[in-house]
């Protein structure tokens, strides 16, 4: 006769427990199934031709959905999951269709996936299809898309695929005809590109827009195709001046890396130029990218001023260089002092000691501006911390770990500006 071991109310409860851990690991295992990457979920097009439709080499994803679909970037509940947001390439007509191949429900009756429609519809102004064959049917009206506003410039970029093909910048703004739908659908774009984008109250009259277009021929007719643009407010400046800024600039990315960024803010400069009323140009919040982008044109603008002249830069940035940068350029003076130091960079001899020493010294003069405010904080301080708080800010400004930083962050600027540098003999 076997006796069986009897369990202890305390084996009970652990049997159970591990039970119950085995089951739910089990239950999240099979609900992460249904855990897709919005980034990879959302489906982007341009489309010129009916068969772009179902090409799948005319496709691009967004590099962020996080402001839809929150910081994880994930909608729940689905199995292969897939957003259409297709456009025609001229006025940007939409076709938005959300496909799966299960959803969650069907295997957990208690389970509610994400509403992944309702939160696109959030975005994507009313007047969209959700039938391919209606959206295919709109191409048919693309001819009759044209530019709004009024063409500032026209220019051209060689294709090894197509040769030469066409590009036109225009300017428009809020009251030209059925811009104002055409401007709800294009910042669309920006919610899967730019980081912290959000949307603009486009009804302002400060606003100016600025659209880059391509030009190209289908079936014997004229057609327009939308490759980017930007956006910009103008403040106001006592006394009757105005500071045009930059508030958002995209280029979409089929076209992105054939130089339309540059072409686009060139453009826009030298229209604000030409305005006896502007102060000066800047931008709200630029990005790495747009600000390496910035000093590019920025020199090439540059480059030709009497002020900056190959021998006047080993002289130092002066202020003939902040005026005439500021009066024929409406360049301020903290972007000019960039521009000189590209500018000189270029016209040093950096295998020569003495000279690299030179040009070293007078960035990091500029680059050092942050620390010495630390250290006026720093005198401040002295007077009203207590012993143990000043040597805790004391230790974080180390001065040789702000010489250390000051290095680093000279090098970073030096590579920058050695690429831009490079650009610019590239299209010389």
């Amino acid at each position: 006769q076997v006796v069986e071991e009897s369990k202890t109310p305390a084996d009970t409860l652990i049997y159970a427990f591990i039970f119950v851990s085995t089951g739910a690991s089990t239950m999240e295992k099979k609900l992460a199934e249904y855990k897709c990457d919005t980034n990879d979920a959302i489906c982007l097009k341009l489309v010129r031709f009916p068969e772009d439709v179902d090409d799948d080499g005319t496709t691009f994803h967004p590099e962020y959905s996080h402001q839809t679909f929150g910081d994880d970037e994930v909608a729940f509940g689905y199995k292969g999951l897939q957003i259409q947001l297709f456009y025609t390439a001229g006025n940007l007509s939409t076709l938005f269709k959300v496909k799966y191949s299960s959803t969650v429900t069907e295997m957990f009756d208690c389970v509610e996936p994400d509403d992944v429609e309702g939160k696109i519809r959030e975005i994507v102004p009313a007047g969209f299809t959700c039938n391919t064959d209606d959206f295919v049917s709109l191409l048919e009206k693309e001819a009759n898309f044209k530019p709004f506003g009024t063409l500032l410039h026209s220019y051209t970029v060689h294709s090894e695929e197509a040769g030469e093909l066409t590009y036109q910048i225009h300017k428009a703004n809020i009251t030209c005809p059925g811009f104002q739908e055409y401007h709800e659908r294009l910042q669309t774009f920006l919610m899967w590109f730019i980081e912290t984008a959000s949307f603009i109250d486009a009804d302002d009259d400060r606003w100016d827009f600025f659209l880059v277009f391509e030009k190209y021929n289908k079936d014997g007719e004229t057609h327009y195709a939308t490759v980017g643009y930007m956006t910009v407010y103008n403040y106001y400046v006592y006394p009757d001046k105005t500071r045009p800024r930059v508030s958002q600039m995209l280029i979409l990315p089929p076209f992105q890396g054939e130089g339309h960024g540059a072409q686009l803010l060139e453009a826009v400069h030298r229209f604000y130029c030409s305005l006896p009323k502007v102060q000066d140009i800047t931008a709200e919040d630029p990005s790495e990218n747009y600000v390496k982008l910035r000093d590019y044109v920025l020199v090439k603008l540059c480059q030709g001023l009497p002020s900056f002249a190959a021998d006047k830069l080993h002289l130092g940035f002066s202020a003939d260089m902040v005026n005439e940068a500021q009066d024929k350029l409406k360049i301020n003076k903290k972007h000019a002092r960039r521009v000189y130091e590209i500018l000189r960079l270029r016209a040093t001899d950096m295998s020569d000691e003495e000279k690299a020493r030179e040009y070293r010294l007078e960035v990091k003069k500029r680059l050092f501006g942050p620390y010495r405010k630390n250290q006026r904080e720093l005198a401040k301080m002295r007077k009203c911390l207590r012993p143990e708080e000043l040597v805790s800010h004391m230790n974080q400004m180390d001065t040789r770990t702000q010489h250390e930083e000051l290095e680093k962050s000279y090098q970073v600027v030096v590579e920058d500006y050695r690429r831009i540098i490079e650009r610019l003999a590239t299209q010389a």
